[in-house]
């Protein structure tokens, strides 16, 4: 058990590095806005773009069965270090929307081979709480997304400088994965090659519930974590200037974001212990609620609006790696690895539709109500994982526990 909470640490540094690549370019889009005339669609379309990249990147990787034919661990180093090659060339030598979003296109592309491989080799060191095992990983994934936020708030570092950042804590989390990262004792059977596995997580009605609950998760997650950093900047402008208790809008975003850490480790011990449908009905009806009402905050008390804003990082992610974990236990085992992306690719397509919302509906009708859209997707996603407690395939998850 040692060796495997060893894995767990490495695997989720590794993984909190690779992951910074994510958001690097939206957390310097003020600078971007600033150098190259961006509106709010071109910010957006930065965003999507990695979303779109990572969608081709993981339906080509479950077509084709590769997380269940080639190596995980082969795939997160290629996929962070291609990763990190992308974002240093947007680094060093772009000057226009256009090469920008084919680049970040491809660092999406390639963060399809560093984020659900993961998933699949923490899987092979924990049976018993792989809830809690998962969670710690999407916590650190969840710190790493986080991180852009962090290097201009506490360096002076221009835009370049922090993709340059990004990149090289990407590249180290290759390494971490060449050097450290191995399979467990429970790996799952070897596969071949077989189209039809690609869709069947919707096949059966199990596995189909849990995709279900994901997409109502997903499509509030990436939406907020996109523009919260928006939203904070805009409201303390509304304001009137000030701070979030001391800190600047990337900073508090940064704190926001990374808080969600917590619950993504609280929730794995909470869904081991009490089932993965329980943890998940509870953690979107929390953060559903925040989406509803953080809007009601917008221009007023700096402290309330983070003190919201800090209870939705933290419930908008908590329930994030339970959706995974259940696909793990109730797909066939020799597939676990292509019904992972599967699910990942379907979940990442909705996040491009509830991205692009939000800016046009921030110019119809205001921050204020902007964010109540989100709570649409947690609303559905607690229907769904209410009938797959009522299921016979709930006994399948967390030992028996609903």
């Amino acid at each position: 058990m040692a060796a495997a909470w060893r894995q767990l640490v490495l695997l989720s540094l590794a993984e909190l590095l690779a992951l910074s690549l994510w958001f690097s370019a939206s957390a310097v889009l003020p600078a971007l806005k600033l150098e190259w005339g961006l509106g709010d669609g071109g910010g957006a379309a930065l965003t999507i773009a990695v979303q779109a990249g990572f969608i081709v990147g993981t339906l080509a990787s479950a077509l084709a069965n590769l997380p269940d034919i080639v190596a995980a661990r082969t795939l997160m180093i290629i996929g962070a270090a291609l990763g990190a090659l992308a974002n240093g060339a947007l680094a060093l030598g772009v000057s226009s929307l256009g090469p920008a979003l084919a680049l970040r296109f491809v660092t999406g592309v390639c963060l399809a081979g560093a984020y659900p491989p993961a998933m699949k080799i923490m899987a092979t060191w924990f049976r018993e709480g792989r809830g809690l095992a998962i969670g710690v990983l999407i916590g650190a994934l969840t710190v790493g997304s986080a991180t852009p936020h962090l290097i201009p708030a506490i360096t002076a570092l221009s835009w370049r400088g922090t993709l340059l950042v990004a990149s090289a804590l990407a590249l180290a989390g290759a390494a971490v994965v060449l050097f450290f990262v191995g399979d467990g004792p429970h790996r799952f059977p070897s596969a071949r090659f077989d189209l039809r596995m690609a869709a069947a997580v919707f096949r059966e009605r199990g596995p189909r519930l849990a995709c279900f609950g994901y997409l109502g998760h997903m499509w509030e997650l990436y939406a907020m974590w996109t523009w919260i950093a928006a939203f904070l900047a805009a409201s303390l402008e509304a304001h009137g200037g000030g701070s979030y208790v001391g800190l600047g809008p990337s900073g508090a975003t940064f704190l926001v974001v990374a808080l969600g850490a917590l619950g993504c480790w609280a929730g794995g011990g909470a869904s081991d212990r009490w089932g993965r449908t329980a943890l998940t009905m509870v953690a979107m009806a929390l953060s559903g609620t925040c989406a509803a009402i953080i809007g009601l905050t917008f221009g007023g008390s700096p402290s309330l609006t983070l003190l919201v804003a800090a209870v939705w990082g933290i419930t908008v992610i908590a329930d994030s790696a339970q959706f995974s974990t259940a696909i793990t236990e109730l797909s066939p085992s020799a597939y676990v690895g292509t019904a992972l992306t599967a699910q990942t690719c379907i979940g990442f397509a909705l996040t491009m539709a509830s991205i692009w919302l939000i800016p046009p509906l921030v110019a119809r009708i205001g921050w204020r109500w902007a964010f109540a859209v989100l709570a649409i997707g947690p609303a559905l996603g607690v229907i769904a994982m209410a009938r797959l407690r009522g299921s016979r395939d709930a006994v399948k998850m967390a030992g028996g526990r609903r």
